[in-house]
């Protein structure tokens, strides 16, 4: 049991050996004589590459060759690197290993942690220059970052609270409590200029405030992991990695605004999280640092979690009160804000993970450290899942400001085959999508909503030359039309008649006019829905019109789709100099529509009969046919 600031430092000493063997601040006299440290990733990506069964082997061989006493097999969070996964590093000396599979362990424990050999052939390649690097602080993916959120993924074992305090974990709760009043922390989380990482953008400070001023029998505390974007895994990453500095701050924003209990809304779908969760719960709540009488202060607070059905539209906070309460998952018109009415019509914080994992380090180091990163009206970090049609795909960590041509071609390694940047869509369904002529934007709210996007919570999706961005806003719109709630009529009848004239252009029977109603309809809805969700359902339509209304155009005049993805749109030809009249193509196409007789002449497409389903195009062993 944790009862005062002495017991918290104990821990923190009795661990601080195993900090600096990983992160290098061991005495080079020292570094022979004290265990190796192997760390494997056990996030969801490494662990769906089946990370664990490395762990498991690893444990096995350690085990066969007797070196349980000279290394230590660690679990840990995202890395970051998700390209590069499974991964496992091994310390001292920050060795990265990439790609690793379960044959490659016996070579890793009989060489490296036995005779101290490096594998060199696992180790990362670098693309430009073709080298192998040894250590992960030498990997340009990383040195281009600023990992502040992120700090611990990778390095700490998160199912172990211990190794969280050797962080200096929960010294900040400490130093609330024990030296701090509520108005005085919360003026330290204004000064530092923190914003929601949830979206909106919204001072973090002011919102504590209004909550510590609205009166009500009880408050509560939510953290919103409800994180619905597709291809954003940010908060994800955090709570599977660091998951204590999550229940830290929320037990400091308890503090300040008065409450004594917090939730975190979290969707069923990532069972990884929920269960590092938990186990970080119980150790808190065993530990005295949840409960009553916080290290012996007085002060109580407790969290549960609630799981999620997986709607979107339970990210917006009204509705996910509502769900968090047992109710539909529905958005209600704000004021009142949450802030003053909440969770069962009480005064509720609500901020997300990241927003939550910001403010120990706020508190431990001063505000004035973290406004000195990031810009004028964003300051600090931000954690960005990087997909799509990019060499390096991961989460990265950059400050707030640094523009989208460092984070895609300089920490993304640029796009894949020597093909065109043409796109990178921030914020999800809610964003819109800033084209080549933009990539010197930088990242802040402000810059992003000027150019017809948003933040989001932080997923970027790039695009290549092969990407319609039709298609795209057609794909966008029928994910939020599919999740809307439905209960109000711009958004549910709205979004709806977008998508109709979006698939009549995509299928080549769209007229000009088309583009001037989905200009009028998306200004409606945004004017007129009643949660922010679907006031920014039309961002991807909106934006891809006024940056690539060209390709609209070609869609609609032309009949053609120039990025070749529309099926409709596209002819099937077989090139006669490669067709071997082999037959396979007739074989697959359930439309007869390709004739020729096997070993005779080149097989050739009735256009007329043609599906345009591509199955001939699949199938073909020679290419020699394509979609025009």
């Amino acid at each position: 049991m944790i009862n005062s600031l002495k017991d918290l430092e104990s821990i923190r000493n009795s661990h601080l050996q195993d900090i600096k063997i990983r992160t290098g601040q061991l005495p080079a006299s020292d570094k022979q004589s004290v265990k190796k440290h192997v760390l494997v990733c056990s996030g969801t990506g490494c662990t769906s590459s089946n990370s664990l069964d490395l762990l498991n082997e690893l444990e096995t061989q350690v085990s066969k060759n007797k070196l349980k006493n000279q290394v230590k097999v660690i679990k840990t969070g995202c890395f970051g690197f998700c390209k590069m996964g499974p991964i496992i590093a091994v310390h001292p000396g920050d060795v990265f290993y990439c790609l690793v599979e379960k044959e490659d362990i016996k070579e890793i424990v009989e060489k490296h942690l036995k005779e101290g050999i490096v594998v060199d052939r696992l180790l990362y390649k670098d693309e430009q220059t073709g080298d192998r690097i040894k250590q992960r602080s030498n990997i340009h993916f990383f040195q281009a970052q600023n990992r502040v959120v992120l700090r611990n993924c990778g390095l700490i074992s998160p199912e172990d609270i211990a190794e969280y305090i050797a962080v200096d974990g929960y010294f900040a709760l400490a130093d609330v409590l024990m030296n701090k009043a509520p108005q005085d922390v919360i003026k330290l989380i204004e000064a530092s200029g923190l914003r929601g990482r949830g979206g909106g953008g919204f001072p973090v400070g002011k919102k504590w405030s209004i909550a510590a001023a609205a009166t009500g029998d009880k408050k509560y505390v939510v953290c919103n992991a409800d994180e619905g974007d597709p291809g954003a895994f940010m908060d994800r990453s955090i709570l599977e990695g660091d998951p204590h500095s999550v229940i830290e701050a929320m037990a400091i924003a308890g503090y300040c605004i008065g409450a004594q209990q917090g939730y975190i809304y979290i969707r069923a779908e990532y069972p990884i999280a929920i269960d590092r969760l938990e186990k970080a719960i119980d150790q808190a709540r065993n530990n005295g640092l949840l409960g009553s009488n916080i290290l012996d202060t007085g002060f109580g607070f407790d969290l549960d979690l609630r799981l999620g059905a997986g709607a979107f539209v339970c990210g917006e906070e009204t509705a996910l009160l509502r769900s968090a309460a047992g109710q539909r998952g529905e958005p209600r018109p704000r004021p009142p804000y949450p802030a003053q009415c909440g969770l069962w019509g009480m005064p509720t914080l609500l901020n997300n993970v990241e927003t939550f994992a910001n403010i120990p380090l706020i508190l431990r180091y001063g505000p004035e450290w973290y406004s000195s990163m990031g810009t004028q009206g964003s300051k600090g970090t931000k954690v960005f899942s990087l997909a799509g049609k990019v060499n390096n795909t991961g989460l990265i960590e950059v400050p707030m400001g640094t523009t989208l041509r460092t984070i895609v071609f300089d920490i993304g390694g640029g796009i894949p085959q020597g093909r065109e940047f043409k796109a990178v869509q921030t914020g999800g369904p809610s964003g819109g999508c800033i084209p080549a002529e933009l990539l010197d934007t930088p990242i802040d709210y402000e810059s992003l909503k000027e150019k017809g996007s948003m933040m989001g919570s932080g997923g970027l999706i790039v695009m290549d030359e092969t990407d319609c961005m039709v298609d795209i806003a057609r794909f966008y719109l029928h994910f939020s039309q599919d999740e809307s709630c439905g209960q109000c009529t711009p958004c549910r009848v709205g979004t709806k008649r977008m998508l109709e004239l979006l698939e009549r252009i995509t299928k080549g029977k769209g007229q000009m006019e088309d583009l001037e109603t989905l200009e009028e309809l998306g200004a409606e809805i945004k004017d007129a829905s009643l949660c922010g969700l679907g006031m920014t359902a039309p961002n991807p339509v909106i934006s891809t019109l006024h940056y690539f209304k060209d390709e609209y155009i070609a869609h609609i005049k032309d009949k053609k789709c120039p990025a070749g993805v529309c099926r409709a749109l596209l002819d099937y030809t077989i090139d006669e100099d490669k067709c071997v009249s082999c037959g396979l193509c007739a074989k697959a196409c359930v439309a007869d529509a390709i004739i020729g007789e096997q070993k005779g002449r080149p097989y050739f497409i009735d256009r007329q009969k043609c599906l345009k389903c591509g199955s001939c195009e699949a199938r073909c062993p020679k290419d020699a046919i394509y979609a025009s």
